[in-house]
């Protein structure tokens, strides 16, 4: 399974961005798809993700600014991000736990990380 983030860049606080991710390959069935960040000298962490069935989890500094969306048809997830803050610069990763066939043991796929900086 490959993952293609794109959608990242430059923008000021109080701006927004809207990143997206496809997946592709061989794929039997995706169970949830979402995104995460890690900025430099953190550790990678949770911004939000979604099941198949539509249930949504967020990190705590991001509820009620970002919202994450998937389109199950494209094996796609969005993630739009409003009020940003330089705080939520980092390095922001699609992630998706897939299996490939259907006796395949589900697994965690990574993209390949694009880059969020908020200029204050």
């Amino acid at each position: 399974v490959q993952l293609q983030a794109s959608g990242g860049g430059l923008v000021q606080a109080g701006g927004s961005l809207r990143l997206s991710c496809a997946a592709s390959g061989r794929i039997f069935r995706i169970n949830a798809m979402g995104w995460y960040r890690q900025a430099p000298g953190k550790q990678r962490e949770l911004v939000a993700k979604v099941t198949t069935g539509e249930n949504t989890n967020y990190g705590d500094s991001v509820k009620g600014r970002f919202t994450i969306s998937r389109d199950n048809d494209k094996n796609a997830v969005f993630l739009q991000m409003e009020s940003l803050q330089p705080e939520d610069t980092a390095v922001y990763y699609c992630n998706c736990n897939a299996k490939t066939t259907r006796f395949a043991a589900d697994r965690d796929y990574w993209g390949q990380g694009t880059e969020v900086t908020v200029s204050s």
